[in-house]
């Protein structure tokens, strides 16, 4: 099972020695930033800060930096795990599209050992230490400044709570958080986001919006804010469902919210109808800065924390970064999902290098002429993969993970005269590279095995693809320790 809270999977992590203390004086002025970048492109292990300058509270990082990490945090042995429990609840009765997702997650809920659990405060370990008003002060907390031309200090791993104001649907997500000053902190909410939405609908009815933002929180529930669900779907639901056992919750002090009782730090307060400040600039994941934006404020009301608290932050820039382990993640997690909405796919890939969103590479099993345009608009269609700017469709026995074998089919086999789709639509709120902000150009390549109803008419159609003799091949790969290679 995945680890209850963030500092017992620490515990583990050092005594597997992929944990180093780091007890020497550092600045969250850049300096951070930049050992934990080092250390994470090198494939290093987690890191905890000891002494950060002016804060007394340790920061812990890098710590989902790898595949195994990562899957330690959650209590898996591979990604397929919850890949497999996810295909069995969509089999065999469950319509395909949308409705069959909602569905199987409808079935999720119905277990007992997956809903969320409430507890009372005085078993919240993150509610045994409470501050209000005044003795508030977001300046004792690890904010980094990572980046030279960033606009500000950052907390990168707050998890956002939210309800619809109408709905009372809650939603959890990530998102980055500026440190305006002591008691107010930006929220960076981008325009596809549900949170955005929460905000916009409260600003209709002319209410303000509670805010609740936890900090060190489970590996489940710190994974489960990543997660591309659909608006309905509650992230605690499927934190449960990936932990294998309930997440116990607290109510918030000031907010009509809950939390996980078992977070380190967490930051209430409400939000008012169009009190909006600069945010940004910000060196993102994209590996440039996102200009400065005005985005909505939250004035902190309260804190509440463990008696001796620890913050976890990642590093955001171009990758690879810790992005990396909580996308692949993602991607294998999501392919029985997104089968159901597009069940042509046999197996698809989201390179970390296009920051996963941005380009799925898609084999098929082709059955009919264009079946590759028909998937890379089913795809484009598939909720938040709407914001993929490049599809490659490949044949089935081509391995999406194998990037060399992808770019030799659909760079070196292509006719991009008849192969390339371009279209136009949303793209991310963070993408630089579109002309105008929200929506750009998007490109499908069909990197398939083209068949004459297609209009590919040379003499004796598409060609055989060079293979090695099966019985020869067999036959060295039994010798081979005889020729001494």
């Amino acid at each position: 099972m995945a680890y209850d809270d963030l500092r017992s999977l620490l515990r583990a992590l050092e005594r597997e020695g992929d944990l180093k203390r780091i007890k020497a004086e550092v600045d969250p002025y850049l300096e951070v930033g930049e050992i934990v970048d080092r250390v994470q492109k090198s494939g290093g292990p987690a890191l905890l800060f000891e002494n950060v300058r002016g804060s007394s509270m340790p920061l812990a990082m890098n710590v989902f930096g790898t595949d195994r990490r990562l899957l330690k945090a959650l209590g898996l042995k591979s990604y397929g795990d919850i890949s497999d429990r996810i295909g069995g609840l969509l089999k065999p009765e469950l319509p395909h599209g949308f409705v069959g997702v909602r569905e199987a997650f409808g079935k999720l809920g119905a277990m007992a050992h997956v809903p969320p659990k409430k507890v009372k405060s005085d078993n919240a370990p993150v509610q045994e230490v409470v501050l209000r008003g005044d003795d508030v002060d977001l300046d004792a907390l690890p904010a980094l400044f990572t980046w030279p031309d960033d606009g500000g200090s950052f907390f990168n791993l707050g998890l956002t709570h939210t309800k619809d104001p109408e709905t009372g649907v809650r939603n959890l997500g990530l998102y980055r958080l500026q440190r305006h000053d002591r008691r107010t902190i930006g929220m960076h909410w981008q325009i596809h986001k549900d949170s955005r939405n929460h905000y916009q609908v409260a600003a209709r009815r002319g209410e303000r919006l509670p805010v609740a933002i936890a900090f060190g929180c489970p590996p489940a529930v710190t994974y489960a804010a990543t997660a591309p669900l659909p608006g309905d779907i509650d992230e605690y639901l499927f934190a449960g469902f990936i932990a294998g056992k309930r997440i116990e919750m607290v109510d918030c002090k000031t907010v009509p919210l809950q939390v996980p009782a078992n977070a380190e730090v967490v930051l209430e307060g409400w939000l008012e109808p169009g009190e909006m400040l600069p945010e940004g600039p910000f060196g993102d994941h994209t590996g440039f800065y996102t200009p400065q934006e005005p985005f909505p404020a939250l004035r902190i009301d309260c804190v509440t924390m463990r008696r001796r608290p620890l913050l976890q932050s990642i590093v955001v820039g171009r990758p690879p970064t810790e992005d990396g382990p909580l996308g692949r993640a993602t991607e294998r997690f999501f392919l029985p999902l997104l089968k159901v909405i597009v069940p042509d796919i046999v197996d698809y890939h989201l390179p970390e290098a296009g920051g996963f969103h941005n380009c799925a590479i898609v084999s098929i099993d082709k059955k009919y002429p264009k079946h590759a345009q028909k998937v890379m608009h089913a795809v484009w269609g598939a909720h938040m993969m709407s914001l993929t700017k490049l599809i490659v469709v490949v044949d089935s026995d081509c391995d999406v993970h194998d990037l060399h074998e992808v770019a030799w089919r659909a760079l070196g086999n292509t006719d991009y005269s008849h192969d390339l789709t371009v279209v136009e639509g949303p793209v991310d709120h963070l993408d630089h590279a579109s002309y105008q902000q929200f929506w750009g150009g998007k490109a499908g390549i069909d990197a398939t095995r083209k068949w004459p109803e297609e209009g590919y008419t040379r003499d004796g159609g598409w060609p055989e693809m060079v293979l090695s003799d099966p019985e020869t091949a067999a036959k060295v790969t039994s010798r081979w320790k005889e020729y001494g290679l």
